[in-house]
């Protein structure tokens, strides 16, 4: 009997392409090269991935005001071509001075582009290993949403007052934990429906904005990790301790110039204000994989737990990010393969 020959390996993926800006039906599922990992690159086979207001912001090119910015979409046409920058999956194939990672190896990663498709390639220092309590699903949910909680809070001490206004989403919800996992007391802001989750991850206070301000009732904070941007930079200073820190992470989104104004408005009072303030930029951190080393010892030791609204299968990444972009997910918006 002859033998049967050996499959070629499959040279294509199937990915989700950006080639103009838009709303989510400008996003082309089609084949592709599959990449080919470089001398220090792990080949990743992406079994989930999950969306970000950081994937739409891209994929419609806004505020138009990034455009300008370095590292920003891309003026006339997209910078990144696949998005998704959040990947949990198996190592495929390793590149020659790749030491730490072999076939097989269950990791994660925030490589910032590329999460949209059936392989992406990875530095190896920027990858790390899965916690091993974590399915592909939740681990996807981690890297840059955590990492975004974890650089905001980095500096947290035991028994500090730390306040969340914005804790009910993706960087929320780890927010909380993380600060808690840290020693703090933790207040979380967010809206009515979302009040028992929030308690729920450990908030020792929940604010519910729709009925109380927190920059109105008395209170005073030592940091205020500040997500949701709902309140001015002078009345977030009100919440603060005097020598507090004020953590921005985002704000309203808009076509023009929100977030970006609402950012830099906050930031540029600093150097007159007896508070710190700074922006969590995780995209431009170069500790993320220490950072991912770090949530997995958290994860794996009960801390903190990836908290998931919905879950949509790959082929429906357009309708993840529509749902996304409607601002009312509570937790991350992730995707399986």
């Amino acid at each position: 009997m002859a033998a049967v020959p050996a499959m070629a390996e499959e040279k294509v993926m199937k990915a989700f392409v950006l080639r103009s800006y838009g709303s989510p039906e400008v996003l082309d599922l089609t084949d592709i090269d599959k990449p080919v990992p470089g001398e220090d690159e792990v080949l990743v086979r992406v079994r989930a991935t999950s969306v970000q207001p950081y994937d739409w912001h891209f994929m419609r090119g806004e505020p138009y005001v990034a455009r300008l910015m370095g590292g920003g979409p891309g003026l006339r046409k997209p910078r990144i071509a696949i998005l998704g920058a959040d990947v949990a999956g198996v190592v495929e194939a390793v590149g020659k001075d790749v030491t730490e990672f072999r076939p097989g190896d269950e990791v994660f990663a925030m490589p910032k582009q590329g999460g949209f498709a059936e392989y992406v390639c990875v530095r190896e220092g920027e990858l790390a290993r899965k916690p091993k309590n974590l399915s592909f699903e939740q681990a996807a949910a981690v890297p840059l949403a955590a990492g975004t909680a974890l650089l905001g809070l980095r500096d947290v001490q035991p028994g500090q007052r730390v306040l969340v206004n914005g804790a009910s989403g993706g960087v929320g919800t780890f927010a909380v934990q993380i600060a808690k996992a840290f020693g703090a007391e933790v207040t979380g802001v967010c809206g009515t429906r979302n009040v028992d989750l929030v308690r729920s991850i450990g908030a020792d206070e929940v604010i519910d904005y729709t009925k109380e301000d927190f920059t109105r009732n008395g209170r005073r904070y030592d940091l205020l990790l500040d997500i949701a941007g709902s309140r001015s930079g002078p009345a977030c200073r009100r919440v603060l301790t005097p020598k507090g820190t004020h953590v921005v992470v985002g704000g309203p989104a808009g076509r023009w110039l929100q977030p970006v104004g609402h950012v830099f408005s906050t930031l540029a009072v600093s150097p007159f204000v007896s508070q710190r303030t700074f922006m969590a930029d995780v995209v431009r951190c170069t500790e993320n994989k220490q950072n991912l080393v770090t949530l997995t010892e958290f994860i794996e030791d009960g801390k903190v737990t990836p908290v998931i609204d919905r879950s949509y299968p790959f082929e429906e990444i357009p309708a993840a990010i529509r749902y996304q972009e409607e601002g009312h997910a509570s937790g991350k918006v992730v995707i399986t393969m």
